[in-house]
């Protein structure tokens, strides 16, 4: 099938997560895969089967170039689905752009990558080996998807990588991690009529709140060269139960955006610094139930990074970066995977997935196929054949 089939295709296999079930997309990127003579291997960790993984590979030793994309993509809510203007499944062509569900994030991505596997395939002969990685779960944090496969050593070490997401077709060389935690603090409950023989638990945590959002704009003064600063947001707010009492109990829940380097430990000590600075008493107050998601960063140094980078200048006739890429990726669990330079990479931007009436410019998603076609002609093959894939 050409390339716009391929992608109607994937399209119109539904992978909402959750609930998370990828069965029916693996098996068809498995299916299509060993048509073309890949080894195949299904992988779904035991906590939670359906979240299937399909791993493809061409050729042998090395080097090695890993193609990855996430075959998962989020659910459409019950307000999103009376927006959406298309059947968010038919992958309907409209004024040059495929719409539906997954269209961009993350199914474009992943079919250049399959039809840069097809062209591979057509090839005399390669110098290593072409890993396709089709992962589950990556709109939920990843952990029993990417981050499975590569604990668990079912992914082979990379001497590049390539995470398909949404970059409008520049090189993206990092992103943001994030530390999530509660801050909580306990007062005395007593009747609203004499309130001060109390202590009040939502005043305490004003106080918190200030010195929180003092905290984000002294932030503001470390800067990354291509994600920006790290960031410290209040994103909820709980506590007291009615208005005719003094609440004894309030919960605050935050996430700090961390730049590349920043170490998880020491973002944990400049948050507890930021609550032990403040005189509470007689309230208590309390941080705790840290959660990390990793960042990402890569040099760009390597010999595979400046072809990537030259393929994409010559291909979209601009600069091709390095940017940075706002939201997450599977690329922070590959990490220990990639014994070289590992990059972001993909048509269209983030801001368009994850809403209603989602979709892909055909001629972006013509260049990303377009380039990784022609970096692996220059890095991977041998006796290399002209042609290309439409």
């Amino acid at each position: 099938m050409d390339s716009v089939a391929l992608l109607q295709r994937l399209v119109g296999i539904p992978s909402p997560n959750p609930p998370g079930d990828t069965r029916a997309i693996a098996d068809f990127v498995a299916e299509q895969m060993r048509a073309i003579g890949c080894e195949v291997r299904q992988l779904a960790p035991e906590a939670k089967p359906e979240a299937l993984n399909t791993i493809a590979v061409l050729g042998a030793g090395e080097p090695r170039i890993m193609l990855h994309a996430h075959i998962d993509t989020v659910p459409i809510a019950a307000t999103e689905a009376e927006k959406w203007s298309v059947d968010p499944y038919a992958g309907e062509i409209r004024a040059g752009a495929l719409y539906g569900k997954g269209s961009i994030d993350d199914k474009a991505p992943l079919a250049s990558m399959m039809l840069a596997m097809m062209d591979a395939a057509q090839q005399e002969a390669l110098t290593g080996a072409l890993v396709l990685v089709a992962a589950a779960e990556e709109e939920v944090g990843g952990q029993l998807g990417t981050k499975w496969l590569a604990d668990s050593g079912h992914l082979p070490a990379c001497d590049f990588i390539i995470v398909g997401e949404q970059t409008g077709n520049k090189v993206a060389a990092a992103h943001k991690g994030v530390m999530r935690a509660a801050v909580r603090t306990t007062g005395v409950s007593v009747h609203a009529t004499n309130p001060d023989r109390g202590v009040n638990a939502i005043a305490a945590m004003s106080q918190i709140i200030d010195a929180l959002t003092a905290y984000h704009r002294e932030l503001a003064e470390r800067v990354h060269p291509v994600v920006g600063c790290p960031t410290c947001n209040i994103g909820v707010i709980e506590g007291g139960s009615t208005a005719n009492a003094v609440p004894d109990s309030c919960a605050l829940y935050l996430d700090r955006r961390m730049i590349p380097r920043e170490e998880p430990a020491a973002v944990k000590a400049e948050l507890r610094a930021v609550i032990d600075g403040l005189d509470l008493a007689p309230a208590t107050v309390s941080i705790g139930d840290f959660v990390y998601s990793p960042w990402f960063d890569s040099a760009l140094g390597s010999d595979y990074a400046r072809t990537f980078m030259a393929c994409v200048r010559e291909t979209i006739k601009d600069d091709p970066g390095p940017v940075g890429y706002l939201p997450g990726s599977d690329a922070k669990h590959l990490m220990d995977v990639a014994r070289g330079d590992m990059i972001i990479f993909g048509p269209g931007s983030y801001e368009v997935a994850h809403s209603a009436d989602e979709h892909v410019r055909l001629t972006d998603y013509q260049a990303t196929t377009d380039i990784l076609l022609e970096f692996l002609r220059r890095t991977l093959y041998r006796g290399r054949r002209p042609g290309g894939i439409h």
